[in-house]
This record gives structure tokens, C-alpha cells and sequence, in this order.
């Protein structure tokens, strides 16, 4: 592209580009230069136009590839499960409560010699993005139902996560064994949600399988082989790799470590990639089982180590000629990303301050979010913020790949804020140590449910709650009597109504609240309660007391008297079946 082509595409007067690519370093002749991909992406950043990469496929060389497929479905399906069915191993077995909280991929290699790229998603609500991920780099969706659940909230949100990615749909109906399944409840659950199977008429395979018992995984193969077969699925070998983050993670000896899938081009070792933000050559390339490659094929996935900085799921690898050029983008990147944050942040912000009119008040909540990898950290992160109400407002004021460490207690004690670390290690006894001195609460969990459980109680111990007048006691006037002939130092005559307590309790130190034919004449504070003669605190149900109300006298036999008393309404944790959890104030 030339200087004049991006001034029109990006509305910028040639001057303005000109003196960006010279501030880069870029040396300009005419305007009429053609420019690299990169010194335009560079350039289109700055001044602020998002820009996405194509890769052209003239003159490469095309060849069939395997099929990427994404397992997905509600939590505990059977997703998992049907995978190391497929693969013969137990995932299942090792994950924390047999729930999936990854993105795993891996490669299965069929008895027809044809082989399938596997993705499994997680199936909780907190894992939306990672699941929408999942479908951005798939070929087919394999949707998981179980026959005895039946379609569940997950089920139509990964319906729509395939949907809106225009990705085919095998339909894998899970647990025919059990006694209870019933598969042609499930099709028609599926078919009145508008997802059209083979046997009404649509395109959608059905397939009843048995992971545990393992039948009708053969002809789960035969569909995903048959549905790719349809969809003629070819790649370019030779020529930049195109390639996507699905895990990005922090090895202790290895560094920042990202589980990619290739989609197009080779992926080598030596080579220099920019991978979202971050940068770095290519050291090593692990396939799934861990074995070492030299380079990685279309529909290959990876693990690639040689990065500078830990990358975001999601984030697209792109291959650069020179380290200068590497570093160049990464700097404009990260700077583009800083921008576009603070310019959400002080969105956020003057919509809050909209809002702060009506509400009274709100505490904040800080939080540090640690996780095993980076998808796991955004799908925490994401959960937590479904938590804010109108009372308590969550903000992670900071998230890290890997264990706590002793910065992240230091940084808690400054803020104030709560750790919560999901599925890494206990911290050693000495940072365990430093935060309990410093009132510093650490929470670990390796199940997402119990985590939001526990701030969900969290939110509710510092929410403020609103205040409420409650009906603490209930009575009927039965008699008046009159006090009278007083001296003028002791005040006027008095009219004192005897009650009986007919429900909870009166007390001297509430408000009494006077009712007739079911009218609300009079509320005014406690003047006297007495019983027997004697001035009590409180007097229970079923007993008789003589009351007076300040500045009122003119009781009826019949009346009704209610004990009014002020209470703290905490809001509510709140959690479905399908997982999703809020707090109702």
C-alpha cells in the first residue's frame, strides 16, 4: 500500500503519515513508496484505526488439512469425558472436581488414517469468552448434550458461540447408557431452539454416544470425517504462518509459554513473531504430547516458548522479518491497547457518576486475580465482574499469570484489596506469613463455583445494606384509661391504652405506628410501657401492657397498634443451577 492509498483509507492528510513515518524511522522518497504490512499497521495505529491482517493465498501451495473441531456443551456433559474416550486417556479424572477450566487442544489420529485437531472448552458460564475463542479458530462444532439433562443454558450460548462464527454443528447426544436418557427429548429441546438436525429435514448429523461405555464413537468419527470431507478443508503450506493464542501461560523454567493453532503457513523455530503485544524468536516448538518440532503445519496445535511477555488468549501470531521491526510493532501495540483501555476507563467512569446520583452508596471491592494461565485469568476476571451491585462495586486493580508472590501481597496491603488465586499452588509459609501480619485474605480454589461462592459472601459481609422499617410487634386496643387530676409541674391529663400483644413484640425504644379500619392514622415514639404497674423494655406476645404514644390521645377500643423497628437489609448471594451467580440487593 502506498502513503497516498492509507491517507485515504485512514482520513489523514499525507503530511500527518509522513511525519509518523519519519518519527519510526521510515525513509520517504515520494508518496507514491509503496509501504511493508507492518510499517502500515504501525501507522494506521497511530493514528488510531484498528486494522486486521488478511493473508493472501496467490501463489502458495494448497493443501488438504485436518479439521480443527471444538468440543463444547453445558458443564458436566460429558465433554471431556467423551474426548479421552476418544484419545483413550483421563483428563477428566485430574481436572479439579472433573470440571474443564482450560482450553486443551490436542491431535487424534483416526483407524482410517485421517486425523482431527480436538479443542475442548470449558462448560461453566464464567468461561463465555474462552468458548467464543474456541469457535473463532474451529472448522466444526461438536455440541455435547446429555440425554438425561436435556438442553441447558450453556447448551444454547455455545449454539450461539458457533452460530455467530457461521461454524458447522455435529450434535453429540452424551450418557445414552443411563436409564434415564431420553435422546429424542433432546432433539426436540434442539429443534424448537432452531437448530435444524439431519432427520427434520436440516443439515445438522445427530450421533448417540457413551463415553463411558464407549459405543458410537466410531460413528462420531465417520460425521466429523464426512462433515470436513463436505467442507473441502485446504490451507496454504509454504509462505508467513497465521496462527491464533487459544492458552497462554507461565512456565516457571520455560517463560512465557502460548498453546497456538496454526491456520495457514508454516510455524518455525528461529523465527520472529509479534504476538499480540508482545514479541520474541521462537526457541522451541512442543507439540501437545511435549515432543519437539521443528516447525508446526496448518491445523497443527503448538506450544511455542521464546516470548518477552506472557500474551493474551485470543491474540493473533504474526510473523516479522527483523528484531527491529518486532520491537517496533510490540511498542505501537501496547501503546494502542493503553489508549483504547484509559479511553474505556474514563468512559466507565463518567457513566458511574451519571448513575451516583441515585444511589446512596456503594464500598469497593479490590481484588488481585492470579491463575494458572492467561484464558483462565480473563474468564475469573470476567466472573468476578458479574458480581458488582448496586452496594459493591468489584475492581481487580490487578491480574498475573502464576502463583501469588510476595508483590502481589505487598501490592494488596497498599490497596487494600483481597487475593484470589485459582488453580495455582499454596503460597510458601513465609508469604502466607507477611500477609496474615498484614490482614491480607488470600483465597485459593481450583472450582470456579466455590470461588464466586466465596466472594459472592464477601460482597454481602461488606455491602452496606439498605435500611428497612419492619412490623416488629402487632396489638389491639382493648381498654383507655385515663389519667387525670395532675398537677400542673407533672403536665396535662394522660391517656394510656391497654393492649394486648397479639403478634412478636413491643418495644419502649421503637416507633409506635396507630391503625384504624385499616388506616394509618398516627406513628410517633414510645411515651410509657408499662406492665402491671411496672415500666418495662419490651413486652412479648400474649401479654397485656399499658402504652402511651407521644403527642396523641385520642385512642379507640379496636385500634390496632404495630411496633415499628429499623433494619439492615444485606443483599443476597444468588446462584442457578446453570452456574451463573449475581447478587440481588
Amino acid at each position: 500500500m502506498t502513503i497516498v492509498e492509507l491517507a485515504k483509507r485512514s482520513g489523514e492528510s499525507i503530511s500527518r503519515l509522513q511525519e509518523i513515518l519519519t518519527n519510526v524511522g521510515e525513509k520517504i522518497n515520494s508518496e507514491f513508496d509503496p509501504l511493508s504490512i507492518d510499517v502500515a499497521e504501525l501507522v494506521a495505529m497511530e493514528v488510531g484505526v484498528n486494522i486486521k491482517r488478511l493473508h493472501s493465498s496467490e501463489g502458495s501451495e494448497i493443501l488438504p488439512r485436518p479439521a480443527v473441531v471444538t468440543v463444547m456443551g453445558h458443564v458436566d456433559h460429558g465433554k471431556t469425558s467423551l474426548l479421552d474416550a476418544l484419545r483413550q486417556t483421563s483428563v477428566a479424572a485430574r481436572e479439579a472436581g472433573g470440571i474443564t477450566q482450560h482450553l486443551g487442544a490436542f491431535v487424534v489420529e483416526m483407524a482410517s488414517g485421517a486425523s482431527i485437531t480436538f479443542l475442548d472448552t470449558p462448560g461453566h458460564a464464567a468461561f463465555s469468552a474462552m468458548r467464543a475463542r474456541g469457535a473463532a479458530v474451529t472448522d466444526i462444532v461438536v455440541l455435547v448434550v446429555a440425554a438425561d439433562d436435556g438442553v441447558m443454558p450453556q447448551t444454547l450460548e455455545a449454539m450461539a458461540h458457533a452460530k455467530a462464527a457461521n461454524v458447522p454443528i455435529v450434535l453429540a447426544i452424551n450418557k445414552c447408557d443411563k436409564p434415564a436418557a431420553d435422546p429424542e427429548r433432546v432433539k426436540l429441546q434442539l429443534a424448537s431452539e432452531g437448530l435444524l438436525l439431519e432427520e427434520m429435514g436440516g443439515d445438522v448429523q445427530v450421533v448417540c454416544v457413551s463415553a463411558l461405555k464407549k459405543t458410537g464413537l466410531d460413528s462420531l468419527e465417520e460425521a466429523l470425517l464426512l462433515q470436513a470431507e463436505m467442507m473441502d478443508l485446504k490451507a496454504r503450506i509454504d509462505g508467513p504462518a497465521q496462527a491464533y493464542v487459544v492458552e497462554a501461560r507461565l512456565d516457571k523454567g520455560r517463560g512465557p509459554l502460548a498453546t497456538t493453532i496454526v491456520k495457514a503457513g508454516t510455524l518455525g523455530t528461529g523465527q520472529l513473531v509479534v504476538v499480540g503485544c508482545e514479541w520474541g524468536r521462537i526457541r522451541a516448538i512442543r507439540d501437545m504430547v511435549g515432543k519437539l518440532a521443528d516447525r508446526a503445519g496448518p491445523a497443527m496445535p503448538v506450544e511455542i516458548e521464546g516470548l518477552r511477555g506472557l500474551p493474551m488468549a485470543g491474540d493473533d501470531i504474526i510473523v516479522v522479518e527483523s528484531e527491529e521491526r518486532a520491537r517496533m510493532l510490540s511498542a505501537g501495540r501496547k501503546r494502542k491497547f493503553e489508549k483504547d483501555r484509559l479511553k474505556r476507563l474514563s468512559e466507565g467512569k463518567t457513566e458511574t457518576e451519571e448513575q451516583s446520583e441515585e444511589v446512596v452508596q456503594r464500598v469497593e471491592l479490590p481484588i488481585i486475580v492470579k491463575a494458572d494461565v492467561q484464558g483462565t485469568v480473563q474468564a475469573v476476571t470476567d466472573a468476578l465482574k458479574t458480581l458488582n451491585s448496586p452496594q459493591v462495586f468489584v475492581n481487580v486493580v490487578h491480574v498475573g499469570v502464576g502463583p501469588v508472590s510476595q508483590s502481589d501481597v505487598d501490592l494488596a496491603q497498599a490497596c487494600k484489596a483481597y487475593i484470589v488465586g485459582f488453580n495455582v499452588k499454596n503460597p510458601p509459609s513465609s508469604i502466607s506469613q507477611s500477609a496474615t501480619q498484614a490482614g491480607i485474605k488470600i483465597i485459593l480454589h481450583r472450582v470456579i463455583y466455590r470461588l464466586l461462592e466465596d466472594v459472592g459472601n464477601l460482597i454481602v459481609d461488606k455491602a452496606p445494606g439498605t435500611s428497612e422499617t419492619r412490623v416488629a410487634g402487632e396489638g389491639e386496643v382493648l381498654n383507655i384509661f385515663e389519667l387525670k387530676g395532675r398537677s400542673k409541674s407533672k403536665g396535662p391529663d394522660i391517656k394510656i391504652a391497654g393492649c394486648r400483644v397479639t403478634d412478636g413484640c413491643f418495644s419502649r425504644s421503637s416507633t409506635m405506628r396507630l391503625l384504624r379500619s385499616g388506616e394509618i392514622l398516627f406513628e410517633g415514639s414510645c411515651a410509657s410501657l408499662k406492665r402491671e404497674k411496672q415500666d418495662v423494655d419490651a413486652v412479648k406476645k400474649g401479654n397485656e401492657c399499658g402504652l402511651v404514644i407521644h403527642n396523641w390521645d385520642d385512642f379507640q377500643v379496636g385500634d390496632i397498634v404495630q411496633c415499628l423497628e429499623q433494619v439492615i437489609r444485606k443483599p443476597k448471594f444468588i446462584s442457578s443451577e446453570s452456574g451463573a451467580v449475581r447478587i440481588e440487593c
